[in-house]
């Protein structure tokens, strides 16, 4: 098994990647931005994950006023492409997004993935959330799911089933990467709030903060 890595941090190099784009038009990698934009980054698990299905969108409705400031969005997603594009036929989004069903940038970049130890397991069931405030009250994170799939109307497929079996409890995370290829903000799901951190994505309202952070370097 593969030691885990740091976690990139403001003022690393951001770790190159290359990956199949979902849209099918060839590959996507940190080099096509590098010397042209700063780039935004997400990193996503696979389409099981309910709370990274709705935060795909909300990156999406950011996407408009980062590209207004210059800043490219890319999305990663832990899923094999045409799984993705299955999704996205029939929920289409403008998102620039490539597929990494092995999860191999969360490792490059470090993104931990919690070790599943009973005591895990019990702060999972006893912690409430409600990440973006669509549930009427926050529930133990397992029923937040629950809930939260329900509310999309989303069949998971074998391909998800595998996915998640592979993948869960990888935890998600966003990076600001400048034209140079610098990281210059980082944000880990549950990186500073614990386990009641899980599902939340960075309102748009902070990445475009940090956005003109990364800007004024």
């Amino acid at each position: 098994m593969t030691e885990p890595r740091p976690t990139v941090t403001p003022g690393d190099p951001a770790p190159d990647f290359a990956l199949p784009a979902i849209d099918g038009n060839g590959t996507v990698s940190l080099q096509d931005y590098r010397g042209k934009a700063p780039l935004f980054l997400a990193l996503f698990v696979g389409l099981w994950c309910p709370f990274c299905r709705r935060a795909i969108a909300q990156a999406a409705a950011a996407d408009e006023a980062l590209k207004a400031s210059g800043i490219e969005t890319l999305g990663i997603v832990a899923t094999p492409p045409e799984n993705a594009r299955l999704y996205f036929r029939f929920r289409p989004t403008r998102l620039r997004l490539a597929a990494d069903p092995e999860l191999t940038t969360h490792r490059a970049y470090g993104v931990p993935k919690p070790a599943v130890t009973p005591e895990f397991m019990k702060m999972m069931e006893a912690t409430p959330v409600n990440p973006d405030g669509v549930l009427p009250r926050p529930l133990p994170i397992p029923e937040a799911a629950a809930a939260v799939g329900k509310l999309d109307g989303y069949a998971e497929n074998a391909t998800d089933q595998a996915d998640m079996e592979r993948q869960w409890p990888q935890l998600k995370g966003q990076f600001l990467i400048d034209r140079d290829g610098v990281v210059r903000w980082a944000s880990i799901e549950c990186g500073t709030e614990g386990l009641t951190g899980i599902g939340k994505f960075p309102s748009r309202e902070e990445i475009l903060a940090a956005a003109q952070a990364v800007l004024r370097h």
